[in-house]
């Protein structure tokens, strides 16, 4: 008897540590979801998962699995505690051990808008593919895979029409970096149009450091990735190397503007001019065109609608605008420069979907000094040295030397529907 007691004694110290570390694991995820909703972020903007309660047995297995942090377990089954930080890379579905959870797209309350495409990622208009993350497809490994699958369909297609290009590719994300080698690899005559200076498509816009793949991609003329897990840095600078290294030809700050039938050909018009091709491969980003505010100055060479670098700013006074996280940590990075002089300035009178954590340090750097919040205001106009700021009816002037606006993105949806591509709205399904 007294051996039974030396043995079940430590047993039950063991499993009372281990359950109240459960308890607080979980107390602190449902504190999590509780903060979540209370700042208007629990709707999820893409692909993310939702559970069977009939079928989860609360192991954690997804959380543990999810790199994001997106998930966690409240009262005992799977809840999707932080749905702003998902971005549907699919890592939980994998690691469900009883298959209670499938991705979705929207929810009950907000419904997502996603093209009518074909198995072979051709749209109900003829000659006009779409692959990645336009198409729903937010994990990088998978959007990859669809940008090489729509160039094999491209390349089977009966078009006949006599055109500059075979195919042009709008976008240079995962799909449209994938869909470019594999277009290369098969000597077609494509081009690569991006909007932006930069490639990468929405991973470019990622936090620092965050994770954004978890698990290899095969790749035209590159073969498979030896990473199974990669942060945003080496992931960009990988996709680099594969552009100088195989020669790919990317035209960057090329926005495409519209599409054009004629007769048994496409003519794509950009800001830069228009070209004709047999086929069109629309992989851009849902994050879509960057809001503008269409105020005079908004052309001058010091406005820019996203924050790479905080310490480049350093020293100078600069204009944050908008009200989302993206803003707020804009604001946040720069004020903690040295000398530099920052406002951040918001049309509403309330921050309403914003982290509690982006809150809490926008407070401190204010009481602090370092920035200053204009809410209830817009900006009237923008020159070379100063901004005119409209706040409760008074116009201000203010030195200034960079603009940063953090509004968001225009999708392209009313660009695509003009072209004849048909959406389905999705409440919350596959």
């Amino acid at each position: 008897m007294n051996y039974l007691y030396l043995y079940l004694v430590p047993l039950l110290l063991v499993l009372a540590l281990y359950l109240r570390r459960q308890r607080r694991i979980h107390g602190a995820q449902a504190a999590q979801l509780h903060e979540s909703i209370a700042s208007g972020l629990s709707e999820p903007s893409s692909l993310h998962p939702v559970v069977d309660p009939s079928r989860c047995m609360g192991s954690g297995a997804c959380a543990k699995a999810c790199p994001e942090k997106a998930l966690g377990v409240v009262n005992g089954q799977m809840a999707l505690i932080n749905a702003a930080h998902c971005i549907g890379h699919g890592a939980c579905l994998a690691a469900c051990p009883v298959d209670a959870i499938k991705l979705v797209f929207g929810t009950e309350k907000r419904g997502v808008d996603i093209p009518n495409i074909s198995p072979d990622f051709e749209t109900n208009v003829p000659g006009i593919y779409i692959a990645g993350e336009l198409g729903g497809m937010g994990l990088i490994r998978k959007a990859a895979e669809q940008g090489r699958q729509a160039i094999e369909s491209i390349r089977k297609s009966k078009s006949t029409g006599i055109a500059d290009f075979d195919v042009i590719i709008v976008g240079c994300g995962p799909a449209g970096i994938s869909a470019g080698l594999s277009a290369l690899e098969h000597k077609l005559r494509y081009k690569i149009l991006e909007q932006e200076d930069s490639l990468g498509g929405s991973v470019y816009h990622y936090p620092r450091q965050k994770i954004t793949m978890t698990a290899p991609v095969e790749l035209a003329l590159v073969g498979k990735t030896k990473f199974n897990e990669v942060r945003k840095e080496t992931l960009l600078a990988f996709w680099l190397d594969v552009v100088n290294t195989t020669g790919l030809q990317i035209d960057f700050c090329e926005r495409m503007e519209s599409i054009d039938k004629v007769g048994d050909v496409f003519v794509v018009h950009t800001a830069k001019g228009s070209h004709t091709t047999r086929t069109v491969l629309l992989s851009m980003g849902r994050r879509g065109t960057p809001r503008k505010l269409d105020v005079p100055g908004e052309d001058l060479p010091k406005v820019m609608y996203r924050l790479a670098d905080a310490a480049q700013f350093k020293g100078q006074a600069v204009l944050v605008v908008g009200g989302g996280d993206s803003a707020l940590e804009a604001a946040i990075s720069l004020s903690e420069q040295a000398d530099t002089d920052v406002i951040l300035s918001y049309r509403s009178g309330a921050f309403s979907r914003v982290k509690q954590k982006n809150r809490e340090m926008l407070a401190q750097q204010q009481l602090t000094g370092r920035l200053r919040v204009m809410l209830n205001s817009r900006v009237k106009q923008i020159s070379e040295k100063a901004v005119e700021i409209e706040m409760e009816g008074q116009s201000q002037q203010h030195r200034n030397d960079a603009v940063i606006v953090c509004a968001g993105g225009l999708l392209p949806t009313p660009l695509l529907q003009k072209i004849g591509i048909r959406f389905d709205t999705k409440f919350g399904s596959a």
